[in-house]
């Protein structure tokens, strides 16, 4: 970068933690670490596996010591999603006996074959389009890196010693970059790696600290000094701001921070709209860790648990025992709210590290997943499903069937579920007989029979991440494709009108739980489709959505959505929400209705 800079540039990530900050970058070098083979002969072959394992000894105890950092800074037990995710990584039998088999069959030094492990993983999860997913081939990658840097004996550039207030670039964060940040000291940070969901971004929730990622090749364009603008409210990062544009975001900055204290103002409040109707505001979340930050945003209980996230960080399946104690903490945390634990959505382009199952396949996302491959491997869907149920004895749960389609798979997983309960009666084990059994509506088909399954579940839950895709015959995350997805489009709010009068015609409640609910925009409209009592969205837009519908009628919501029912183009109905949802409240809101390409 020229120190002669009179243009600033402007990049667009994902943001990760809200906030708006300004200050000079401090850019994280963190180069690649030069592994070379160096053959072994059979005698030293032992010594190589000891050093390997003093390796991952030396990388539990800095887990274990940084974990207990994290408790002592932190004093909440959210970031240890993190620490969890590294631990087990190390503990998994399966990576030590690979790595273990490398050294022996290669005959090669122990950091190169942990390059030769990762190497295959990359080969494994580069097919996973997934955001959450593919960043847990980061979780791998940090490990492996960790334990190369103990065998070569390098040591990491480390944050603790800051001199100055910074915002932190880097190309990538992990937990021991993370832990060392000072939250007066770094004031905000931007990395080319990372989705929503990664462990930069918990971090930087947890500490309050504003936080864009995604960014691609940041760090390269980006020196030690340099002024930088982070709104991680809109995932905007400005390199040399002008003038103009510092007192732009200054601003911005202000606006939010009053708006921010008005949310909380409002936190302990119902989500109750001006003709006095409640909408019940839930959070989705990835694992139990995140329930902390569930009740701090004013959430009204889990409405989905993407469960996951215990089976993709490991390279075996949890047990029985460690399902239950995870449903466990969400049970007993959710109280009288409840919580929807959503069961297995592996398959397809989510799969676990360690499964031979899954086989390359043409067509990922309508291939062997979700409610499939539970049908497919019954002992595998029995055992989460015995570990729900014991859990409910201990708080408020329900069940939740993903990618149903056909009203035989809904049927068949209750049979196996009614198998389960029989068993779980037999052996004398306590669980709620009465837990309700719902599915996810996220497909066509199942729109199309939605009073079908209606008579055989007790709610319905719209996934409409998945639902727009496969209406639109589109990958999102294809560039090419991406204009095509369309949350308005005619076909979607058709179908979700559908949706919510099968659901009302049969008595039973339905929910929305993809990205739509968690934007104002959207969620005008879905409370507009009668029977939508229920929105859940990431913990972090809770806040907003609360605040927002404390401000509209049903009635008006209602009348909304049967005009934009009646129209025929997306732009159409955008245009008519954002004529008659008043612009002051939008922008107070941030839904960033202007720049919405969806």
């Amino acid at each position: 970068m020229s120190d002669k800079q009179t243009q600033s540039i402007v990049i667009k990530g994902i943001p990760a933690s809200s906030g708006i900050v300004i200050g000079k970058a401090y850019v994280l070098d963190r180069h690649m670490i030069c592994v070379l083979e160096r053959p072994i002969d059979e005698s030293q072959m032992e010594n190589e596996i000891g050093r390997f394992k003093s390796a991952v000894e030396a990388s539990q105890n800095e887990m274990s010591d940084l974990a207990e950092s994290v408790k002592a800074e932190l004093g909440t037990e959210a970031p240890f999603l993190i620490f969890d995710a590294y631990s087990q990584i190390l503990k998994d039998p399966s990576l030590i006996k690979e790595t273990e088999r490398i050294i022996k069959e290669k005959l090669c030094n122990a950091e190169w074959a942990l390059k030769m492990l990762l190497e295959s993983y990359h080969s494994r999860f580069t097919k996973i389009k997934d955001t959450y997913f593919r960043e847990r081939l980061n979780d791998i990658e940090q490990v492996v890196r960790r334990l190369q840097r103990h065998l070569i004996q390098e040591e990491a550039q480390s944050l603790a010693n800051l001199e100055e207030p910074v915002i932190i670039v880097a190309h990538d964060l992990s937990p021991a970059d993370t832990i060392q940040l000072d939250p007066k000291k770094v004031i905000g940070f931007a990395t080319d790696m990372g989705g929503r969901t990664s462990h930069a971004g918990i971090i930087a929730s947890s500490l309050d600290i504003p936080a864009v990622v995604g960014l691609k090749t940041l760090s390269l364009q980006v020196r030690s000094g340099d002024p930088v603008i982070i709104d991680g409210n809109t995932g905007e990062v400005v390199i040399f701001p002008t003038a103009g544009e510092f007192v732009e975001y200054n601003k911005k900055r202000q606006k939010y921070l009053y708006y921010d204290k008005s949310l909380h103002a409002e936190m302990g409040m119902e989500a109750k709209t001006l003709d006095d109707v409640t909408i019940k505001l839930m959070a989705n979340i990835e694992s139990s860790h995140d329930l902390a930050h569930v009740m701090e945003n004013g959430a009204e209980g889990v409405g989905l648990y993407r469960t996951e996230y215990l089976y993709i960080n490991r390279m075996h399946w949890p047990d029985e025992e460690e399902q239950l104690e995870d449903y466990k903490k969400v049970a007993q945390a959710v109280g009288p709210h409840g919580g929807v634990i959503r069961t297995l959505d592996l398959g397809g382009d989510k799969i676990a590290a360690g499964s031979n199952d899954f086989e390359p396949e043409p067509n990922p996302a309508l291939g062997l997943r979700a409610i499939r491959f539970c049908l497919g491997r019954p002992d595998i869907f029995k055992t989460q499903l015995r570990a729900i149920l014991r859990a409910s004895a201990y708080g408020k749960l329900k069940i939740m069937y993903p990618l149903i389609t056909t009203l035989e798979e809904l049927i068949d997983a209750n049979k196996i579920l009614d198998c389960v309960k029989n068993e779980l009666l037999e052996e004398g084990k306590a669980f709620d007989d009465a837990i309700e059994v719902g599915i996810m509506i996220e497909t066509p088909s199942s729109v199309m029979i939605a009073d079908e399954l209606a008579r055989h579940c007790s709610f319905f839950s719209i996934g409409t991440n998945d639902l727009i895709q496969y209406t639109l015959a589109i990958d999102r995350v294809n560039e090419k494709v991406a204009y095509l997805y369309q949350p308005l489009s005619p076909a979607i709010l058709r179908m979700l009108s559908q949706t919510a009068k099968a659901g009302e015609r049969a008595g039973i409640g339905v929910s929305v739980c993809g990205e739509m609910a968690g934007d104002p925009l959207y969620a005008m409209i879905l409370i507009g489709f009668g029977s939508v009592r229920e929105l859940s969205m990431d913990v972090h837009s809770i806040p907003r959505i609360k605040k927002f519908i404390r401000s509209i009628t049903v009635k008006d919501a209602r009348c909304l959505a049967e005009e934009a029912l009646q129209m025929n183009s997306a732009e159409q109905i955008r245009a008519l929400l954002t004529h008659h949802i008043d612009k002051f409240v939008m922008q107070e809101i941030g839904s960033g209705i202007e720049d919405d390409g969806s």
